[in-house]
């Protein structure tokens, strides 16, 4: 009888790296980590350009946001992972016939390589006129506005708790600006107290407000990202 080669009940193979003069260790357990990430090689398999990729088409199956024909804005998009993606769902480059072609603007404070079927902007989203400016790149409103975004680390939780707030707030304020009745807005938080103002606006101006923890996201990170959904304008 043929030996069973399909995997099944044999334990994924780990690789181990060992930490090289004048590397630290936090970086040889980051690399380590990179290495044996199933989502970091998804990524490279598929092209995308990191393992977040995965975090907006988890949020997206869920909520279905990312739909033919819709505008989207990608606040901080960096590197460029949920602009590709939402360059794919949302039909960007017209490749599925009979569907509506949609928009998909990225924003960023660095320069972002070109991403087909996406247009890419350096721009400070917190500088006054910015929600005017994409207004003007889309020829009009959003229909989803996300964020990835995350502020440096600190090395102290609650700070850095309260800077990705001050950012999904910022965000936020941007997308009551540009977004069109009835539409979405995505961001990252971080799970931590503090975060309770910004719900509560949320829900005062959108239908419906989830958050969710999406399989892609590590489960020692304490992120999360709210779903608003039902702009009410």
């Amino acid at each position: 009888m043929a030996k069973n080669t399909s995997g099944r009940g044999e334990r994924e193979l780990r690789v181990r790296v060992k930490t090289a003069k004048g590397r630290k260790l936090s970086s040889t357990l980051w690399l380590e980590r990179q290495l044996n990430d199933p989502y970091v090689r998804r990524a490279k398999a598929e092209g995308y350009r990191g393992r977040a990729a995965f975090k907006i088409v988890e949020l997206d199956d869920k909520y279905g946001f990312l739909v033919p024909g819709a505008r989207v804005v990608d606040l901080g998009c960096a590197p460029g992972g949920w602009c590709q993606v939402a360059v794919e769902r949302v039909n960007a480059l017209g490749q599925k016939s009979g569907k509506a072609q949609g928009r998909v603007i990225g924003v960023d404070l660095q320069e972002v390589e070109p991403i087909a079927g996406a247009e890419i902007h350096q721009l400070d989203f917190m500088e006054d006129g910015a929600d005017d400016k994409v207004k003007a790149w889309l020829g009009g409103h959003a229909d989803v506005v996300m964020s990835d975004m995350a502020a440096a680390s600190s090395g102290h939780k609650q700070t850095d708790h309260l800077r990705i707030v001050a950012l999904c707030e910022a965000a936020a304020e941007l997308a009551f600006d540009v977004l069109e009745e009835g539409g979405t807005f995505v961001a990252k938080v971080l799970a931590g107290g503090a975060e309770g103002e910004l719900q509560l606006t949320l829900k005062r101006r959108f239908e419906k407000v989830a958050n969710v923890k999406p399989p892609a996201s590590r489960s020692d990170s304490s992120e999360k990202y709210v779903v608003a959904t039902g702009f009410r304008g």
